[in-house]
């Protein structure tokens, strides 16, 4: 039976249309597949047509008929089926990257704190190796000094240099302080020593300032008893001092000579590109 006007007066227009679509189908491109679309949709809207094909060949169609639509449909779920893989290995690789990089990130981040702990670690003991070598070096030149003070009561064992050394020490002092009246106080075993010498100091002063004159006088009070030797000379009110004495002039010209003494002991410093 094949689809004509025929058989479309039976049919309304909404079904007319459907059956007219499914029989230009180019997958039934036989009139009997034809035939059996059309009489299942006639037989489906109540409508009896007579078919001119056996019970044999409808039962051949209708398996054939199934066996299309059962690999239409297998063909359809594999194709959903390789859609979802797809869809699902593109979903999953973009959360292994994503979860990759915060990986990565995490690692990254942790390696640099962890280099830059070892480079403060570094560094502190680089900085302690540094304070430590000074401190060695702060200790020796201290131990130096204090063999030098120690020894500075050598000086007082030659009675010739350590009198010319008081005359020079009231000397300076007198022509630092430039004042009409000045008191030198020395130590107790000293006095004989710094009276003997004062007249030429005065001498010196006077030369020195080309005339003016300057009244010396050895004080009552002493010096420490454990000072070395030398002399403090002082204003008239006691309001100016200076000090002469042999730990004053040592401790003054180490001050001044420390960077030559730490060359002479230690060599000069690679790392220093100026002398003060």
């Amino acid at each position: 039976v094949l689809y004509s006007s025929e058989i479309a007066r039976y049919l309304d227009n909404t079904t007319a249309t459907y059956v007219e679509t499914v029989c230009s189908l180019p997958s039934l491109n036989h009139l009997s597949d034809q035939a059996l679309l059309v009489g299942l949709l006639l037989h489906w809207k109540g409508i009896k047509v007579t078919m001119a094909v056996s019970d044999q060949d409808v039962e051949k169609q209708i398996r054939h008929m199934m066996a299309f639509i059962e690999q239409e449909a297998k063909e359809k779920a594999e194709e959903i089926d390789a859609k979802a893989e797809e869809e699902f290995n593109i979903e999953k690789g973009r959360l292994v990257q994503n979860e990759k990089l915060k990986v990565m990130a995490f690692y990254e981040k942790k390696e640099k704190a962890l280099d830059l702990q070892r480079k403060i670690q570094r560094s502190n003991l680089l900085n302690q190796s540094r304070l430590q070598v000074l401190k060695s070096r702060d200790d020796h030149v201290k131990v130096l000094l204090e063999e030098t003070r120690r020894r500075l009561a050598d000086i007082t064992s030659s009675p010739a240099r350590y009198d010319k050394f008081l005359e020079d020490c009231v000397t300076q002092g007198l022509c630092q302080l430039l004042e009409p009246a000045v008191i030198v106080r020395c130590r107790r075993e000293d006095t004989e020593r710094v009276k003997k010498v004062m007249g030429k100091s005065q001498s010196e002063y006077t030369r020195i300032t080309k005339g003016k004159k300057c009244t010396v006088s050895v004080d009552s009070s002493y010096l420490p008893a454990g000072s070395s030797g030398g002399v403090e000379l002082y204003s008239k009110d006691g309001k100016i001092k200076v000090a002469n004495t042999l730990e004053s002039r040592l401790e003054m010209v180490s001050s001044q000579m420390l960077p030559q003494i730490r060359v002479a002991l230690f060599g000069k410093n690679p790392n220093r590109r100026f002398d003060d």
